[in-house]
């Protein structure tokens, strides 16, 4: 039973942490929220976000309501597991493995962005989440594009930024098995 119910938080957490780093990354970017993705991330965020911003003020063009509202669910993730594992590590660890949860995270939702990116790229869709994907990834492509030549006409830069974020997947997974030793 535990791996279905660890299943399910993994889905609930990465669908509402996702949507908070993706709120995180279009404000910062200054990506447009009337389209359909900013109306869902509003909608799937706005009750956890807005409470915190009385507290919590951006801090230039970073909104620290939306990136402590994806700790604070990976937090309830990992401390919920824990409850329900009875495991005997002690729940002083349970903030850094959701610091690491986050990050994992971060890169999860990138690796997807980068890809949706790319492939909608390939068709031209005239669609507003294609607007929001440039804006989102052509900042992080930008100094990929300027080292790496097209090749055939093909921009190999998306391919070059999953490549790092997956070396950065592995630095993740080795820190935190240092981290937790």
């Amino acid at each position: 039973m535990t791996p279905l119910i660890s299943d399910i938080l993994d889905i609930l957490a990465g669908l509402l942490g996702g949507a908070l780093l993706l709120r995180l990354m279009m404000q910062y970017h200054r990506a447009p929220f009337g389209n359909p993705v900013g109306r869902f991330v509003f909608a799937l965020t706005n009750w956890l976000v807005l409470p915190l911003r009385r507290v919590l003020p951006a801090v230039g063009r970073v909104d620290t309501a939306s990136l402590v509202s994806a700790y604070l669910v990976e937090l309830v993730q990992f401390s919920v597991m824990w409850l329900l594992t009875g495991q005997p590590t002690s729940f002083a660890i349970l903030p850094m493995l959701a610091l690491f949860g986050l990050l994992r995270l971060a890169v999860w939702w990138l690796t997807g962005l980068v890809i949706a990116y790319a492939v909608l790229s390939w068709v031209q869709s005239n669609s507003p989440v294609v607007d929001v994907l440039d804006r989102l990834c052509a900042p992080m492509l930008a100094p990929l594009r300027k080292l790496i030549p097209l090749v055939g006409g093909v921009d190999l830069s998306p391919i070059a930024f999953l490549l790092a974020l997956r070396i950065a997947s592995y630095a993740l997974a080795y820190l935190q098995a240092v981290a937790l030793r």
